[in-house]
């Protein structure tokens, strides 16, 4: 595990090369990369989402693909289809951009259900559909969607089903002045963007996943996710508590997060360091509630102080 989390280091070091000022966020998206595991933020415009997700993938040697989602895209710009060849006579397969190792969805909620639902198939199983016919998704994918929480003008709020689907649901968020006359400097002459090399390779990517699945979980770890995950669908100011996908989520990212600590095991640190990006997007506040002022936050922090690890 000494050897993975020195890897990790050096993937951290190298994408802080691009993203400054921003560790623990760069860290829950290794920990989506380690474990396939799709993250949404939702931030402000400006902040680096898209060089966040495009630094991960020059870092890693990885392919990079970028959809901005528009109310008049269809599916098939997502999946790709069957395309006729009049040269040969014969439908050929045209695959979209969903195949590839990072796909950026800029901005999912401007697209319509029909087409945010495209992205379900390949979410879960990872595999695409097209006409009867399936193509698996090579490992690493992962999805890293984006959307602005300040304008909701021409948006298409994501389902509770594919909310579900993301690993985590994280924020940038601004940098101290300090941090932002680094970014200023760092780009007078050139983006470091266009100079980043990759430091590790996708095979060695691969095997960091397997690694992560090696990570011991206790009993009682588990039993503590659990307790925890079931907990939400009790609580009074809560409409809709998480699924069973978020316990499993919480199993597969504190293996993962561990490991990322150098360790071989999970302590309830893990589960308590990943509770709010996990959770925050799973819950559904009574209206009520919402109203007088009850958030995600609050009722995770609620949570962790009523249920014990014990």
């Amino acid at each position: 595990m000494i050897e993975a989390a020195k890897k990790i280091e050096i993937l951290i070091n190298n994408i802080e090369k691009v993203v400054v000022g921003k560790e623990e966020t760069i860290k829950f998206l290794i920990v989506g990369l380690l474990t396939n595991g799709h993250i949404l933020i939702e931030d402000v415009p400006g902040l680096g989402k898209t060089m966040l997700s495009l630094a991960l993938s020059k870092s890693i040697g990885g392919a990079f693909k970028r959809i901005q989602f528009t109310p008049d895209l269809l599916p098939s710009d997502v999946t790709g289809g069957y395309i006729y060849n009049p040269k040969i006579g014969e439908f050929e397969i045209k695959k979209g951009p969903v195949f590839t190792n990072i796909l950026l969805a800029d901005e999912l909620n401007r697209t319509t259900p029909r087409t945010q639902s495209s992205l379900l198939e390949c979410m879960q199983e990872h595999r695409v559909t097209l006409e009867g016919k399936t193509f698996p998704l090579e490992a690493p994918f992962i999805v890293i969607a984006t959307q602005n929480p300040i304008e909701f003008q021409g948006t298409y709020p994501l389902p509770e089903a594919q909310m579900d689907r993301f690993l985590m649901k994280i924020d940038i968020g601004y940098l101290p002045v300090e941090e932002e006359i680094k970014v200023i400097r760092n780009q007078k002459e050139i983006h470091p963007i266009e100079t980043l090399e990759p430091v590790l390779s996708l095979e060695e990517v691969r095997e960091l996943q397997k690694a992560a699945k090696q990570v011991e979980i206790s009993e009682k770890i588990l039993n503590y996710i659990v307790r925890l995950v079931s907990r939400t669908r009790q609580m009074e100011d809560v409409k809709v508590g998480a699924s069973p996908r978020a316990s499993i989520s919480f199993m597969h990212s504190a293996r993962a997060w561990a490991m990322l600590e150098g360790r071989d095991y999970v302590i309830p640190d893990d589960v308590f360091h990943l509770a709010f990006p996990i959770l925050r997007h799973r819950l559904i506040i009574k209206p009520k509630a919402s109203a007088s002022g009850t958030t995600p936050k609050k009722i995770i922090r609620d949570l962790l102080n009523k249920v014990s690890v014990s």
